[in-house]
Parts: structure tokens; sequence; C-alpha cells
């Protein structure tokens, strides 16, 4: 039977991480200080080490690296499982601080890795 409509499966947008375009939804989920961090993280590029770091406490949080297409939370979508997550949350906001300043300096460890790395090559191109 064919039909001029799409199946609808395939119009839903499957994210492999957690997407930086979600991040203003989870804005008021929590206190004031998380609502400063959104409104402020939004504001940035994707590939800020900022917005990075957002993701990466998220991912954590959620596990999401354990999500997969025949999953609930991956049926549900990121943007209902981050906001499930934030409101069942235990920790304080000060936790969630803690784990994003954790996560900004993994990222920033791993810049610095890679910008020595990247250095050393062009150095031995030289």
């Amino acid at each position: 039977m064919s039909s001029n409509h799409p199946d609808p499966m395939l119009k839903s947008r499957a994210e492999l991480l957690f997407p930086t375009h979600l991040i203003p939804q989870l804005r008021d989920l929590r206190g004031e200080e998380w609502r400063e961090l959104v409104d402020r993280v939004s504001a940035l590029p994707e590939t800020h080490p900022d917005s990075l770091a957002f993701v990466l406490m998220i991912v954590d949080l959620n596990e999401c690296l354990k999500c997969h297409s025949r999953s609930y939370k991956y049926l549900r979508g990121c943007a209902l499982c981050s906001t499930q997550l934030l409101h069942s949350f235990k920790g304080s906001d000060a936790e969630l601080m803690q784990r994003y300043r954790k996560a900004q300096q993994q990222v920033w460890q791993r810049l610095q890795i890679n910008a020595d790395v990247n250095a050393d090559e062009l150095s031995i191109a030289a």
C-alpha cells in the first residue's frame, strides 16, 4: 500500500547525544543559579567549550551513552528525558553547578590535550 505521506517515524529526529538546541527548554526546571547558567550557555555557539560542558553534564547525568533506539528513554526523546531528570534530581542546584564545573574541566583538559597533540604534529611536519 503506497501513501503520499511519509512514515511518521521518519519525521522524528533521533539524537545521539543531548542537543544544544534543547538547552533553553531546561531553564525553569531548577532555581535561579540554574536559570542563569542556562541563559548564559544558551547564548553561546554550540561549539563553545561551556556549551560542550553543559551537554557533557546532561549526557553524564542522563546516561545518554546507554540510550538506544529501542529504549524507553530514546522513544520519549531528549527534551522529556532531560526534563524528568532535572525534576527528579535529588541533589541541590549547587551540586548541579559543581557537576557543570567538573564537565568544564573535562572539556578544557581535552582541548588542551588536543592542542598539545596538534602543536607536536605541526612541529614534526615543519
